[in-house]
């Protein structure tokens, strides 16, 4: 009796109906979402053509820029090289444009020189780095292939990110292969960043004594604030228990309180800006290499 009761309770509330207020506005931006516009500036126009050089061998026809353009029109709408030649020729052509568009042999020889250069953020005061790794797929055969004649190849690399907390831009990089470390990649990052640092958050795979020292060496003075939680086994080092390092007082804190308060304690919540940036660049290059060379 009691669970028909219950039952014929819960018949009697009434489903939340959630209506549009602003429809007009929310249909506008659903279409919106459809809506594609595509412009060049005409200083990209003026520098299309690469700059004549004195020095001697062969003079480039385009400018990094047009190299630049053509390789971003691939990564947003996801193209191979002939695509993305494709699409920029008629882009071009629907602007009433006659310039050359660089072929794919071109592309993929010069996307190597281009890829490593970054553009200047201004700094907002030291950064708040968020330390994160993925892996990245090797473009190779497919599915089909695969189970039908046996290629498989499974091979993939690791991407390391260094995003700032304060914009969420990254700021540094690296690509390695599948059997690099985490923690062995963290000092290559920070050497990329330039100028003062004001923490570094990391997960539980960097946790280790030589983690803090390699933040430590990269700067002494002042030394970053360090927020990595320790493994669940961890405990306190027996030296020097009058001046506790970093981790020691971690590991204390958070047997005193437990996890989740050292988590709120430290906002280590903010960590999940690391794995934004990680989904952000699956989404918009996707999750597999597409160069053949590791510099490009």
């Amino acid at each position: 009796m009691p669970f028909k009761h219950n039952a014929a309770r819960r018949h009697r509330i009434p489903k939340a109906r959630y209506r549009i207020q602003n429809w007009p506005a929310h249909e506008a931006g659903l279409k919106r979402r459809g809506d594609l516009t595509l412009w060049l500036d005409e200083d990209a126009l003026i520098r299309w053509q690469a700059p004549r050089r004195g020095t001697p061998g062969g003079q480039a026809w385009y400018s990094d820029a047009a190299i630049k353009l053509v390789l971003m029109l691939r990564i947003v709408f996801h193209l191979a090289l002939r695509q993305a030649e494709g699409i920029a020729a008629s882009v071009l052509r629907l602007l009433g444009q006659t310039l050359r568009v660089p072929d794919r042999t071109t592309l993929n020889r010069r996307s190597r020189s281009v890829a490593g250069r970054q553009r200047k953020i201004v700094p907002h005061g030291p950064p708040q780095l968020l330390i994160d790794s993925t892996g990245v797929k090797l473009s190779g055969q497919g599915e089909w292939d695969e189970e039908k004649h046996g290629r498989t190849r499974r091979s993939w690399r690791k991407l390391h990110l260094a995003v700032d907390a304060g914009n969420g831009e990254t700021d540094a990089c690296l690509l390695t292969g599948n059997a690099a470390d985490d923690a062995s990649q963290l000092p290559l990052l920070l050497e990329a960043i330039k100028g003062e640092i004001a923490s570094v958050t990391t997960d539980g795979a960097y946790d280790g004594e030589p983690v803090y020292q390699a933040i430590a060496n990269h700067q002494l003075d002042p030394t970053p604030s360090v927020i990595n939680p320790p493994r669940t086994l961890a405990v306190p080092s027996m030296e020097n228990a009058e001046a506790p390092s970093q981790r020691d007082r971690h590991v204390r804190f958070m047997a005193e309180k437990g996890r989740m308060a050292w988590q709120r304690a430290t906002d280590y919540g903010r960590r999940s800006l690391a794995e934004t940036a990680v989904g952000r660049y699956k989404a918009i290059v996707g999750p597999k290499l597409r160069a053949r060379f590791l510099p490009a």
